[in-house]
């Protein structure tokens, strides 16, 4: 999963550029179309990206192979719809079944990258479209390589919201990464998502 930033709350000397090329002046995700999905795939992923409903229509049409082909550094079209933050291709791409437990390289899940970029829109509809409590249970619990829950995500990225709905909706605050990391040691100091988090476990 491409998530803008650091890992684990840290950055380096060297990041200041690797994050600039995910943001547009005004601060908002710009794509990165530089990464060439495979030919037969490329206007599935600059649909997605782009956010553009009606071009991701078109190509899944023309599309022979599954929905949840990676198309782009393991993301699927619902990683790559969820990361930039992109609800109505989210929408299309649930209605047209697309793996909500789907994993990418780094083995996240579409709800890892909402929940990265606070997207709390496209994270209360996945769990409207889970259709069981088994199944949302199993995205809350879900763990990237680096041992991050979702929430792990949203607290790094102080997403008070999407904290407030992952927790109402049954996340565990006291998962550590492998870092040992809970995710209220994520989110700095005086954040409301820090001060969300430490009335659920105190450090």
């Amino acid at each position: 999963m491409a998530v803008p930033g650091g890992r684990n709350g840290m950055t380096g000397d060297d990041d200041g550029d690797e994050v600039a090329e995910f943001f547009g002046d005004d601060g908002d995700v710009l794509p990165d179309l530089d990464r060439d999905a495979p030919a037969h795939l490329r206007a599935l992923a600059d649909a997605a990206q782009r956010g553009d409903v009606e071009a991701l229509r078109i190509a899944l049409d023309g599309h022979s192979g599954s929905i949840d082909d990676p198309v782009e550094d393991g993301d699927t079209l619902l990683h790559l719809s969820c990361l930039y933050g992109h609800l109505p291709c989210v929408e299309l791409l649930l209605q047209r079944g697309a793996n909500l437990e789907s994993k990418d390289e780094e083995g996240a899940i579409p709800l890892h990258d909402a929940c990265a970029g606070g997207f709390t829109e496209i994270v209360q509809l996945i769990f409207d479209l889970a259709g069981n409590p088994d199944l949302v249970k199993r995205m809350l619990d879900a763990v990237d390589a680096e041992g991050d829950t979702p929430l792990h995500h949203a607290a790094r990225g102080e997403h008070s919201n999407v904290v407030q709905l992952l927790l109402a909706t049954g996340a565990c605050p006291k998962k550590t990464n492998i870092y040992g990391k809970v995710p209220a040691e994520l989110a700095d100091p005086g954040t409301e998502a820090r001060d969300i988090l430490l009335l659920e476990t105190p450090l």
